[in-house]
């Protein structure tokens, strides 16, 4: 029963971690256009679809929680019995941690890309700026 259980939260993991890849990449794609160029976007947007199939998988898979149900029992450890209740808990845990995993990486980068164009857009208004001044210079 274990290893089913593992084997189903991680199927369901990876199914997560698609939905929310695929929800993402325009705007992920179209962040990392707009700050960096072209052929390195691509990388970049590459690499943030492995971590959020990472971070989402990690997530969603508990280890650690599920190294619980092959514990020995002793008198003050009961190991949890896989009944359909529990399936049901462990598949919506799954589905939320996964979620939440994702959302917290996400966050992160878009804050960090919200930071990165107010800067490009600093340096595209001053660059502007100057141009015009310079052409107002020569007329």
């Amino acid at each position: 029963m274990f290893l089913s259980l593992l084997g189903i939260t991680f199927i369901v993991s990876l199914l997560v971690c698609f939905i929310v890849a695929k929800l993402f990449a325009k705007p992920i794609d179209g962040i990392l256009e707009r700050i960096v160029a072209d052929d390195i976007a691509y990388a970049w947007t590459k690499y943030l679809k492995f971590a959020i199939y990472v971070v989402g998988i990690s997530g969603g898979v508990r280890i650690n929680y599920l190294e619980n149900f092959l514990r020995a029992p002793t008198e003050h450890f009961t190991p949890p019995v896989l009944t359909m209740d529990r399936w049901v808990l462990e598949i919506y845990r799954t589905i939320i941690e996964s979620l939440q995993s994702i959302a917290w990486m996400l966050l992160v980068f878009f804050i960090f890309a919200l930071i990165a164009y107010v800067i490009v857009r600093a340096f595209e208004l001053r660059t502007n700026a100057k141009g015009q001044a310079g052409a107002n210079n020569n007329t």
